[in-house]
């Protein structure tokens, strides 16, 4: 094993700084392998081991360590003047990166990586540099909840979460939605089925068979499913299914959880509801939909059963649920875990 190097000491802020460099993706490698030299510096390793980590020679180890010990973290960077000198200024970069946060005049949403270049009259390759030097991604989208502006929002989240928790003595907790506009889609030519090196292909033109409605409650301490396909997301088929599930439950306590659909809160439903000792209706607050945690089935529902599905008839289409619905509480059926560990949501 070689010497140890010369150590070298590091402030707090220093060494949080040279380990975001060192681990972040979006940091230049060199960059990179600067910041693992000296913090294997300060950590007192030898060098043969500080070139073995950082990835560069010993006498680049030797160069960046003894530059960050006269100059500090600046040392680290290049020397202005050192290689091919930029045909893009810093100014003219970052204006190019500031146009690519505003939004386009040409009526699209976002900016191409094409469509700066053509603004800008720099190369493609040059705008696609630029953007990756400041980790700017136009083309992708972020979906984030935003604050609910229910004032009752956290007494009503905390009342559906208990719900999820600890549920009181013989209640069975329901998360009922309706998954709406369902269509029975046909191609206008046969399914060609997947095959060795190639998809499953289906033609682009295609022709409607009909559109189902899917009403569906999550027991969600069973993970079953309570299903049926009606016309329409009226309160007559929402009302209908709730008397169903009230029959088919006989001495339980039913705690069902419903979003804000003007369906739900018809005057015929709350007051059927209202004279129902045993049924007691939850509402997740307003914009909070994702509450409900039929949501997360539905999203494995569609992507199992309707993505690139293809319905001769709104029966088939109708008959195919049902049977999905009957397979997964056999088959798969399970409690839902939550494993949000982010700072608490309230209003």
């Amino acid at each position: 094993m070689g010497a140890p190097a010369k150590r070298i000491d590091l402030t707090d802020e220093e060494r949080t700084i040279l380990k975001l460099w060192a681990s972040s993706g979006t940091t230049q490698q060199r960059m990179a392998q600067r910041a693992r030299v000296v913090l294997a510096a300060a950590d007192g390793l030898p060098l043969p081991e500080i070139a073995m980590r950082s990835g560069l020679s010993a006498n680049n180890c030797l160069k960046w360590r003894k530059r960050f010990a006269g100059e500090r973290l600046g040392g680290l960077a290049d020397r202005t003047g050192r290689g091919r000198p930029r045909v893009i200024t810093q100014e003219q970069r970052l204006e190019v990166m500031a146009l690519a946060c505003t939004t386009p005049i040409d009526g699209s949403s976002c900016w191409s990586i094409r469509k700066l270049a053509d603004a800008t009259g720099y190369s493609v390759s040059a705008v696609h540099g630029i953007l990756n030097e400041g980790d700017l991604k136009p083309h992708k989208v972020k979906h984030w909840c935003g604050k609910s502006p229910d004032p009752e929002f956290t007494a009503k989240q905390a009342a559906i979460i208990g719900l999820y928790m600890e549920p009181p003595a013989n209640a069975l907790v329901l998360c009922v939605d309706e998954k709406s506009q369902i269509q029975a889609l046909d191609r206008t030519q046969p399914l060609l089925p997947m095959v060795f090196g190639r998809p499953k292909r289906v033609t682009a033109t295609y022709k409607r068979n009909g559109t189902t409605c899917l009403l569906a409650a999550l027991a969600v301490h069973e993970g079953t499913i309570e299903g049926r396909c009606v016309d329409g997301t009226h309160h007559a088929n929402f009302l209908n299914f709730l008397k169903h599930l009230y029959r088919t439950n006989p001495g339980k306590d039913l705690h069902i959880i419903a979003d804000n659909l003007s369906a739900h809160k018809h005057k015929e439903v709350l007051d059927w509801v209202a004279k129902r000792r045993r049924l007691n209706l939850h509402f997740t607050p307003s914009y909070a939909s994702w509450l409900n945690q039929i949501e997360i089935w539905f999203n494995i529902f569609t992507r199992a059963v309707l993505k690139g599905g293809v319905w001769q008839s709104k029966q088939t289409l109708v008959h195919q649920i049902i049977t999905y619905i009957r397979r997964y509480n056999e088959q798969h059926a399970h409690p839902f875990r939550w494993t949000y560990e982010g700072k608490q949501l309230s209003a």
